[in-house]
């Protein structure tokens, strides 16, 4: 591979990698990427194409929409409805499957957030598309929503879209993770970051703070112990960020390494996690593993969990694999939760943590 080579011809010399491959694969990730074009240039007009702002409407998580997000989910739906690659569709924005006509159905199904991070569409910070392809396990069974209920480690395929100072496809097809930045002049993505790797060591760990009252102990123990720096039991200074988009987020800890959390805390709204795991979760999670990272519920690998609904919700930790693994020990030994039977005692991993 070199950093001439486009998505299209990645996506050709993958195919000749498969015996009897019948190209079926390779268009729907083409249209994976026609789609993210197409928003990204929706993206990159901001208000000069009348989508800034809300939509005066929610979605079934109850959540405002903005009129990008309505307006990226239909660019999904159109590319991908009639293509003959999917079987059926799950989104952030529709309550149910989106049945694909009988006669162009295909083996795959697809979950998508079409624009993560889009209450940052208003002050120009970067959002993305989250995307993951799942095999579809019975092509006989009449499509439901059980059809999507796989873990996320059956993924055949996952990433994001990113739309920022440049636009980037960030992908992995369970071999290894490569972004591609799109080329406005030719108007291809070009492969700029082959076979990322997360950095193991970490300096910068990512939350919202504003819910730090809520939090499970095991994540107090963890932030408190970053924020006591080089005189703290874990020897060194750490920075906090904090995006408020998922996909910038996973950019940056995929390029520069750290540690992301949002985990499931206090909140009646949060027990079980805010994030979603079929579309935002699962992806994500697929992605920082195949980069040699960790990605987690906190206490347990978030690829192994059986989704029991189409837009359930996890708590999400991912990142560099120290820091995760220390993240799921103090669950383990440190987090007698109020919502939770009691599990271990409480156990230190570093010096001063008794």
């Amino acid at each position: 591979m070199t950093q001439e080579q486009t998505l299209t011809e990645f996506l050709i010399a993958e195919q000749r990698r498969v015996p009897g491959a019948t190209g079926n694969f390779t268009a729907l990730v083409n249209d994976i990427r026609l789609a993210c074009k197409r928003i990204a240039n929706l993206v990159g007009k901001g208000s000069l194409a009348d989508l800034a702002g809300k939509a005066g409407s929610v979605n079934v998580q109850g959540e405002d929409q903005a009129k990008l997000d309505i307006v990226a989910n239909r660019i999904f739906i159109e590319i991908h409805e009639r293509a003959g690659t999917l079987a059926g569709m799950v989104s952030e924005e529709l309550e149910d499957v989106w049945q694909i006509p009988e006669h162009s159905r295909g083996a795959y199904l697809l979950a998508f957030d079409p624009l993560d991070g889009s209450s940052n569409i208003d002050v120009n910070v970067s959002v993305g598309s989250i995307f993951s392809v799942l095999p579809n396990p019975d092509p006989a069974a009449e499509m439901g929503p059980a059809a999507f209920l796989q873990p996320g480690e059956r993924q055949v395929c996952a990433g994001y879209a990113i739309y920022g100072p440049t636009t980037m496809l960030v992908i992995s097809f369970g071999h290894g993770v490569h972004g591609f930045t799109l080329d406005r002049e030719i108007g291809e993505f070009v492969l700029t970051h082959p076979n990322v790797r997360i950095p193991d060591g970490a300096s910068e760990f990512a939350i919202n703070s504003s819910n730090s009252r809520f939090w499970e102990p095991a994540i107090t123990r963890y932030v408190d112990e970053c924020l006591a720096g080089s005189t703290g039991p874990r020897g060194r200074d750490f920075n906090m960020r904090w995006i408020a988009s998922l996909v910038a987020e996973a950019h940056r800890i995929l390029l520069r390494g750290g540690v992301f959390l949002y985990p499931r805390d206090d909140r009646a709204t949060a027990r079980s996690g805010k994030l979603r795991l079929l579309y935002e979760a699962n992806p994500i999670g697929f992605l920082i593993e195949q980069a040699g990272g960790r990605a987690s519920t906190g206490d347990r690998p978030v690829l192994e969990l059986r989704p029991t609904s189409i837009h359930q919700r996890t708590g999400l930790v991912f990142g560099s694999r120290t820091e995760v693994e220390i993240i799921e020990r103090y669950h383990r030994d440190h987090n007698v939760r109020r919502f939770d039977a009691p599990l271990f005692g409480s156990r230190g991993l570093f010096r001063g943590a008794g």
